[in-house]
Order: C-alpha cells, then structure tokens, then sequence
C-alpha cells in the first residue's frame, strides 16, 4: 500500500493513458453526483412538508361548530350550534390520559388603541395552554397564567404586528392598551411562525373576554393536543370519539358533518408520512439505482482497462512479476481513481445543493441537502465496488501464461 515505487507506477500509467482515466472517473463522478443531488431534493421536499405542519402543534385536534343541516330529536334543521365552557371541560376529562395541552378559545375582532395609533385586530380569549399549541415564541415578557385567568386579569400577550403597528418605540410590556373602551396591561409579547396574519393577534385570559361580552360563557373552538404517545390512527380514532361525544351532546345527527366539525391534524400527517415514505423509496430507489449504473460502468471500465494491459501483465511475470504484487498495482489504481473521482462528485453534487438553496422553494423543496452519513455510506459503496470491479479481472488476468499473455492483441 505504501510501496512508492508501486505509486509512481500508478501516477505513470494513469498519466499514460488521461482519457481511460477519465472516462473510468467520470463514471464514479456522475453515479455519486447524482446521488447526492436526488437524495438533496428529497431532503428538501420532506422539509418542505415539515415545515407546512410545524407553525401549530403538530399533535392537534381543532373542534368547532356550525349551523346543523339536519333535523334530529325534535329539533329543527339550520340550527346555530355553539359551545360553552362545560362543554370544553367535558371534552378534555373525556379521556384525560389522551389529552396533553389544551385550550378554549373565544374570538372576536375588536377595536385597540394606543395614544393615537389604533386599529381593529383578533382578540382571542384563551388559556395558558393556547401558548404551545399555536407554537408562539416569548420575545418580551411572559404568556397568559392561570392565575389570570381565576382573577380575570385585564392583562394581554399581543403579537409582534401589533407591537410594531401600535407601541412603535420601546418595550410594550407594562404599557396599556385601550381594548374595545377597557383597559388592558401588556405583560408580554409573541412571534409565530404562521406569518404577519397570526401576528396581529392579542391573546386575552378567556375569562375576562367572556365577562366583557355581558358575562356569556361562550366557546368559539376547542383546541387538543392530544398525548404524543397515541400512534396516528389512535389520534384518529379519538378525535373521531370527541366528534361523536359533543353530537351527542349538543342534539346533533350522527350524519351532520357541518353541526359539528374537527380538524384532525394527525390525519393529515398519516396521510403526508405515507406520501413521505413513498418519497423516500423511490428517491432510494433511484440513488440505488444511479450507484448501480456506476458500479456497472466501473466494472466495464476496469475489465477494459485490465484486457488492454494484458500484454503488459505478461511482460511483467516474464521478469518475475508475482501475480500477488500484479493484482495490489490494478486494484489499487482502481481504488485511487475511485476515491478521487468520488470525492470530486461528491463535491460538485454539495456545491450545487448549496446553490440551489431555497431557489426551488415554490416548489416545495426547502433547503435540500444530504447527510454526511449518507454520503459517505454511498462513497464506501462506490470505493467498495471499484476495489472488486479492479480485483476480479486483474486477478484473472494474472492467472494467465506469460507467453499467452504476451500473444494477446
């Protein structure tokens, strides 16, 4: 291996014959190139995907009503469903081991001003829970307590839109926002990945919202993030169980699909983990599919190379050449030429993912890129495969006669 008269045979031949090494490299070249490449794009589609179900919790059941479209048990078709706080604290002690945050919310637009700015914005009336299940990020301060909510505090946790909208200097924390002619503390400040729109937010102890609103009790939604330990389809099967409770409940038809409606988000991650994992086999499939067209094409490349040197082998056991040392030289050009054009495939496929970058993100490819383990698991392949495909002619060729040998046109 470290034999220097055996590497300068090797840089000899290879500078001997430029065009049969580069025809043998670019083959390792392209295979991992376009290994790298695929692998990258499908990277970036799975982060596309993720990143679609990261900006709320991705464990969450959303629970709303509508206007029935069904008459049931004497009650009449086209009639207005809503819920209240009993029905939000039946729903989560239905099965309380299923459940991990939660959150009512009652929403409203309402009008918000500070000194002169004003503007109309969502007031949502929320608990502590709401924080981690629309995934919002502290910038200043803190989020709503339950301590809030028992004393119905006029306290408030605006968005990011609506500090630069309406307190435009300094920290808003501390400072009073005059909401629908009732004062209001700010006591922190949020970010969400949702964009501008969930931003503009303010979130208000629900308790205190609803006591605005002449004391109602109402509910515009139950939000669920149910336990992470459920498989996908236990999640389905309870939020189906939640639907079919609060029907129930609230007189309305098993059939009515618009009295009562839940988003279920973990049948849209079932459905996005089985499209995800058609994905991934069939990017595999083709990587696989590209290193085995480079593994062929370097076998082909080396059995060529060795029948073309076969005069050469004979030459060399006529002066006393062992077929061991015959074997060492053809398989360790193979091996160098293999590592080498790898290792420039390997860089020209990284270069052009990082080129790409987030250029394709219209298309739903985020940030494409490849692991090392990946890489290089797919480079010991190639290198693996180049030591066999140099091994087994040359140890052929080295079985042959010298006289047979050098006969050989």
């Amino acid at each position: 291996m470290f034999d220097l008269d055996r590497w300068q045979e090797i840089f000899s031949s290879i500078r001997s014959n430029v065009l049969r090494t580069v025809l043998s490299g670019f083959t390792v070249a392209l295979g991992l190139f376009i290994f790298v490449v695929l692998f990258g794009i499908g990277k970036g589609l799975q982060n596309a995907f993720t990143e679609g179900f990261a900006r709320d919790a991705q464990n969450l059941i959303t629970i709303y009503t509508g206007k029935t479209t069904m008459a049931y048990k004497g009650l009449q078709s086209d009639r207005t469903v809503t819920m209240n706080n009993d029905d939000y604290d039946f729903l989560i002690n239905a099965d309380k081991d299923k459940v991990g945050d939660a959150s009512p919310r009652y929403t409203t637009s309402l009008m918000v001003k500070y000194g002169k700015e004003s503007g109309t914005y969502q007031v949502n009336g929320a608990e502590p829970g709401e924080k981690v299940i629309e995934n919002r990020k502290m910038l200043d301060g803190r989020y709503l307590t339950d301590m809030d909510l028992q004393r119905k505090q006029n306290v408030a946790v605006i968005g990011r839109m609506v500090q630069r909208d309406l307190i435009k200097n300094g920290s808003p924390v501390g400072k009073d926002l005059n909401i629908n002619g009732t004062m209001f503390k700010v006591v922190g400040v949020f970010s969400d990945d949702g964009g501008d729109w969930d931003e503009r937010h303010i979130a208000v102890p629900i308790t205190t919202l609803q006591q605005m609103k002449k004391g109602s009790d109402t509910v515009s939604t139950v939000y669920i993030a149910y336990n992470e330990k459920l498989s996908p389809e236990q999640a389905i099967k309870y939020g189906d169980e939640l639907k079919d409770r609060l029907k129930s409940r609230k007189n309305v038809a098993p059939d009515d699909e618009n009295g009562v409606r839940v988003w279920n988000n973990a049948k849209n991650m079932n459905e996005t983990f089985q499209f995800m994992a058609v994905l991934t086999i069939i990017v595999g499939f083709i990587g696989m599919g590209t290193l085995l067209a480079g593994i062929i094409g370097i076998s082909n490349i080396m059995v060529y190379i060795v029948k073309e040197r076969t005069k050469e082998i004979g030459v060399r056991k006529a002066i006393g050449a062992k077929p061991r040392s015959i074997v060492a030289l053809i398989v360790q050009e193979s091996v160098v030429i293999t590592v080498v054009s790898g290792i420039v495939g390997v860089g020209i496929g990284v270069l052009a993912l990082s080129l790409i970058g987030d250029s394709l993100e219209e298309y739903f490819i985020k940030s494409p890129s490849v692991g090392w383990v990946t890489i290089f698991m797919a480079f010991i392949a190639l290198v693996f495969s180049g030591l066999i495909a140099g091994f087994v002619p040359a140890y052929r060729a080295s079985r042959i006669k010298p006289i047979e040998a050098l006969r050989t046109e």
